[in-house]
């Protein structure tokens, strides 16, 4: 059982505008806290509509050690479930994606269809009534053809990020998209240093340099372009003349913005030229920059005109993180006619490995006992110092509630 009160004062040890001390990177009650307070009570991106595209079709997952699914109905409505049989607990279904007609647990042979009611349960005699162990739901909800889950009872408020996402994202069309690449690697760190890293950009002209050909490294994390203003200004001008709009727009768990790359760059990619001939959004004939989101506690997305970029870190231990990269294309994009895959993935891999060494890195540094949390860059990690107080803003909420003793 976690010690709340201990929480607590960790938390007030936080200097403000500093990193967090050190057992919030190290400590397993730590990490089970943040299960329970962080992971198991927010918003989390796990992929696309496109991904599920039949009646049937499912994703599975494990969240902050919940297993849960998202299954797409008859009705073509998704739907999200505890991945846990109601008959004594077993995972219905294994973690990744399928398609099947009704949900079988390969224990008992218990039987759902895709509403989670339970249709079948062989020799439980005459009084046990199916209707009262339908599978537990979990909220699903949708943005212009990404899919978030919550394992809360209630769940953050969606709609005002949904409403703002949506204009912004809507014109990369990701109902007409489908997923060209997914993989996967494991960070030796916890998940917040994998977080701090994946959200500040102080890092990147010495650490990725093939990224810093693309991506305005010299901006301040809330993208302010100071000297190159007057070509920011021009690029917000273009994007109203051709319908797109560019934001910013923040709520305490989520950013939006549009924001144009380096000069003459049009695409995210180890040259900057497009990687895929067939665009997904064809306005200003493919040169817009990228639309750039963000979620705390775990994701981050960039959308050029010619693919989509998902980046997720969620955390499996104390020390290791799960980082998730997704790549969308065109529906009719054609690998090795419209795009060579290595071209469309090569520089955010090379980028994910170079973090996996910064991270990791880290990490042995701060399982020293002398770490002492040092002061944040106020400029070029300002989005990391909103991260980590949105994390102590978090944790003291849940300490307030009356959830008791995780």
């Amino acid at each position: 059982m976690v010690d709340l009160d201990r929480i607590r004062t960790l938390l007030d040890q936080r200097r403000p505008g500093h990193a967090l001390p050190r057992d919030f990177y190290v400590d397993p009650e730590v990490f089970e806290f943040d299960q329970a307070a962080i992971h198991q009570r927010s918003w989390i991106l796990v992929g696309f509509e496109v991904e599920l595209p039949k009646p049937g079709s499912h994703m599975a997952l494990t969240i902050a050690g919940a297993p849960v699914f998202v299954v797409r109905g008859q009705d073509q409505a998704l739907r999200g479930f505890h991945n846990t049989c109601r008959h004594r607990g077993s995972r219905i279904l294994a973690d990744g994606k399928g398609a099947t007609a009704r949900l079988v647990c390969p224990y008992h042979r218990w039987t759902y269809d895709l509403t989670g009611e339970l249709v079948h349960a062989a020799r439980m005699g005459e009084d046990f009534a199916p209707c009262d162990h339908g599978l537990r739901p979990i909220s699903v909800e949708t943005c212009a053809g990404a899919i978030y889950v919550c394992v809360a009872d209630e769940p953050p408020p969606f709609a005002p990020f949904h409403d703002r996402l949506e204009p912004l994202l809507a014109p990369h069309r990701l109902g007409e998209a489908r997923l060209a690449h997914e993989n996967t690697l494991i960070e030796r760190g916890n998940w917040k240093l994998a977080m701090e890293n994946a959200r500040e950009c102080y890092h990147c002209a010495a650490s990725h340099p093939e990224l810093s050909l693309t991506f305005p490294t010299g901006v301040s994390g809330n993208f302010d372009y100071g000297d190159e203003a007057r070509r920011h200004a021009a690029y917000n001008a273009r994007m109203a003349e051709v319908g797109l709009k560019v934001g910013p727009y923040e709520g305490d768990w989520w950013q939006a913005i549009r924001f144009p790359l380096n000069e003459g760059c049009r695409s995210m990619t180890m040259d900057g030229r497009t990687a895929v001939k067939k665009l997904m959004v064809e306005a200003g004939d493919g040169d817009i920059g990228s639309l750039r989101w963000s979620i705390e506690p775990h994701s981050f997305v960039h959308a050029t005109a010619d693919f989509l970029f998902m980046f997720s870190a969620m955390p499996l231990t104390p020390k290791e993180t799960l980082i998730t990269s997704k790549w969308l294309v065109h529906k009719d994009a054609v690998e090795g006619v419209d795009y060579d895959l290595s071209h469309l993935t090569e520089l955010w891999n090379r980028t994910n490995g170079q973090d996996l060494a910064l991270v990791e890195n880290n990490q042995q540094g701060v399982d020293s006992p002398a770490f002492t949390p040092g002061p944040y860059c106020a400029d070029a990690e300002a989005l990391t110092m909103r991260f980590t107080d949105w994390y102590c803003a978090t944790a003291r909420q849940y300490l307030e509630t009356s959830y008791g003793q995780v």
